[in-house]
C-alpha cells in the first residue's frame, strides 16, 4: 500500500491524539520551525519532556549550562542504551524509526568508562593517521563524479545528488571497500538515515561490513578498517563492525546536513529580502560557523541516561530514561547573547562537548569546506530553484536536513570519463528531478527480443569504472 501524502517514518495515524500533542519531534510543524518548539520547551527549565517517535519518550536539555552539566558528567549521565529501561521492558516499539540511533552498538558512542576509553583510542589514533591533502583529494574526485552526472542539465538537486551522496561515496573510499560491498553500505545506510525499512538495513548493513573486515583481516590495506584492526585496542569483529558505523553515523548525516545548510545559506543570499549577514559573497567558513551555531546538522541527539533520579534546577531527571541533549536549542540560549554575536567558534555545542566530544571535527570541517568550494568554483552561477523560504526540511527528530536543494546553473559538458559510464540505478540515496521540465523520451519498439538486463551497479561500483582507487 502506498504511503499517504506527507506521510514520514515518523508519522502518527491521522486523527491519533498523537498529532495534537505539542511535544513530539519528529513531525512536519516542528521540522518546519524548531526553534519555537524550543522556545516553549523553556518554560518547562533546563530541560522539558518529548516524544521522539511514537511510543518513544525522552526528556530534551535545551539550557546551554545545563547540557554541559550532562555532557561533562559521565558519572551520573551514563551512554550506555542497555540501561534504558523501557526499551528493556518492551514498552519502545522495536520497528520504530529512532531505533538505530538509539540501540546499544559495543561502540565509542554507546559506551562508557574504562571500555569508552580503549575503543575511542582506537577510533582517534585511527582517525588521526587520515592525511589532509589526500583526503581533500578524494572529496575532489567524488565530488567531480556526481557533478559530472548532473552538470549537462542545468537543474540538479544539490541535496540528494551531491551533499547526501559524497559523504556515502567517501567513507566507502575511507574503509577500502570493494564495489559491491560499497554498494550495499551506501543502500542500507541511506534506508536508515530516511526511516526506510530499518530492520532490514540493520541486518544489511551487519552483513556486509562483518564481510568487509573479513577481507580487511586477510588483506589489509591503507585505510580506517585496517588500521582499526591493526590497532593494539585489539578489537574483536564485532566490536570493528560497530565502530564502522559509528564512524558512519557520525560522518555521513551531520555532513550532508552541514554540506546542505551552507549552501542553502550561501545561495539565499543571492534572492531579494535575504539577510544582510548571508550572501554569496560569504566566505564558506563563515557560512559553516552560521550553520553550527543556527542550523546544526544534528540537532537533538548525544542520549544519555541518569544513573538515578537527578534534579536539575528545579527539572527531575527520572533514573534510566533517554536524557538527549538539544544542541540546536543551547546554541539559541538567550544567556548567549554575547557569543552568538561574535559566532564565537568556541561556545557552540554543534560538535558535542565532555568525553563524548566529536573526535573527527577537523576532518569533518575539511570535507565540507572542500565539497562546499568545489561546487561553487565548477558550477559558479548556480542560483535556488525556488524561494529560499520555500525549501522543506525533513522530519524527524535528530537532524536539521533538508528534503532537497534545487538548483539551477548553466549547463556544461561533462569534464571526465564518467559521462560515457552507465549511470547508477536510483535509490533513496537519489531522489528523481522534479524541477525538470524536459519531455518524456517517445518508447522504442525494439526489433529483436532483447538481452537479460545487467544487474544495475550502484553509485560506489559506477565510481570505481571511472577512479580505479
Amino acid at each position: 500500500m502506498d504511503p499517504q501524502p506527507g506521510a514520514t517514518p515518523y508519522s502518527a495515524p491521522a486523527g491519533c491524539p498523537m498529532h495534537q500533542q505539542q511535544t513530539s519531534l519528529y513531525g512536519p510543524e516542528f521540522a518546519a520551525d524548531p526553534h519555537r518548539f524550543y522556545e516553549a520547551a523553556r518554560t518547562h527549565g533546563p530541560a522539558a519532556p518529548i516524544e521522539l517517535a511514537p511510543g518513544v519518550d525522552a526528556t530534551l536539555i535545551v539550557q546551554h549550562e545545563a547540557a554541559l552539566r550532562v555532557l561533562q558528567n559521565p558519572a551520573l549521565f551514563a551512554r550506555d542504551s542497555r540501561r534504558w529501561a523501557a526499551l528493556r521492558e518492551g514498552a519502545v516499539p522495536m520497528d520504530s524509526p529512532v531505533l538505530p540511533m538509539m540501540i546499544y552498538r559495543p561502540n565509542c558512542l554507546f559506551t562508557d568508562g574504562a571500555e569508552h576509553l580503549r575503543l575511542r583510542k582506537a577510533v582517534t589514533e585511527s582517525l588521526a593517521r587520515l592525511n589532509s591533502s589526500r583526503l581533500s583529494r578524494d572529496v575532489e574526485r567524488i565530488a567531480d563524479y556526481l557533478i559530472d552526472q548532473f552538470i549537462e542539465r542545468g537543474t540538479a538537486d544539490l541535496l540528494n545528488e551531491y551533499a547526501k551522496l559524497l559523504p556515502l561515496l567517501l567513507f566507502n573510499q575511507l574503509f577500502g571497500c570493494p564495489g559491491d560491498i560499497g554498494d550495499r553500505l551506501t543502500r542500507s545506510m541511506s534506508a536508515i538515515f530516511d526511516g526506510e525499512d530499518v530492520l532490514r538495513a540493520n541486518a544489511e548493513l551487519t552483513e556486509c561490513l562483518m564481510e568487509l573486515v573479513s577481507i580487511k583481516r586477510r588483506q589489509p590495506g591503507d585505510d580506517i578498517t585496517s588500521w582499526l584492526i591493526q590497532h593494539p585496542a585489539g578489537l574483536r569483529d564485532e566490536e570493528l563492525k560497530d565502530q564502522l558505523v559509528m564512524l558512519m553515523g557520525a560522518g555521513v548525516e551531520p555532513e550532508r546536513n552541514l554540506i546542505g545548510n551552507a549552501l542553502l545559506l550561501m545561495l539565499a543570499g543571492e534572492q531579494p529580502g535575504a539577510p544582510e549577514r548571508r550572501g554569496s559573497g560569504m566566505l564558506v567558513e563563515d557560512a559553516l560557523d552560521d550553520v553550527l551555531w543556527n542550523n546544526p546538522p544534528i540537532a537533538n541527539y548525544a542520549t544519555h541516561y541518569p544513573v538515578r533520579d537527578i534534579e536539575l534546577d528545579g527539572v527531575v531527571l527520572k533514573a534510566e530514561t533517554p536524557v538527549l541533549i538539544s544542541f540546536a536549542a543551547a546554541n539559541s540560549d538567550p544567556g548567549l547573547t554575547d557569543a552568538r554575536q561574535t559566532l564565537s567558534k568556541g561556545a557552540h555545542l554543534a560538535w558535542g562537548a565532555g568525553p563524548h566530544v566529536c573526535p573527527a571535527k577537523s576532518p569533518a570541517t575539511l570535507i565540507a569546506l572542500t565539497a562546499i568550494e568545489k561546487i561553487l568554483n565548477t558550477v559558479p552561477d548556480l542560483s535556488l530553484a525556488v524561494p529560499a523560504s520555500g525549501v522543506a526540511w525533513r522530519p524527524g527528530p535528530f537532524h536539521r536536513a533538508l528534503i532537497a536543494l534545487p538548483v539551477r546553473f548553466t549547463p556544461t559538458a561533462a569534464r571526465r570519463a564518467s559521462a560515457g559510464v552507465q549511470p547508477p540505478a536510483q535509490t533513496s540515496a537519489q531522489l528523481p528531478d522534479p524541477y525538470r521540465n524536459a519531455p518524456a523520451a517517445t518508447p522504442v519498439t525494439p526489433r529483436h527480443t532483447p538481452e537479460p538486463a545487467k544487474k544495475q551497479k550502484g553509485w560506489w561500483s559506477s565510481f570505481l569504472d571511472v577512479f580505479r582507487v
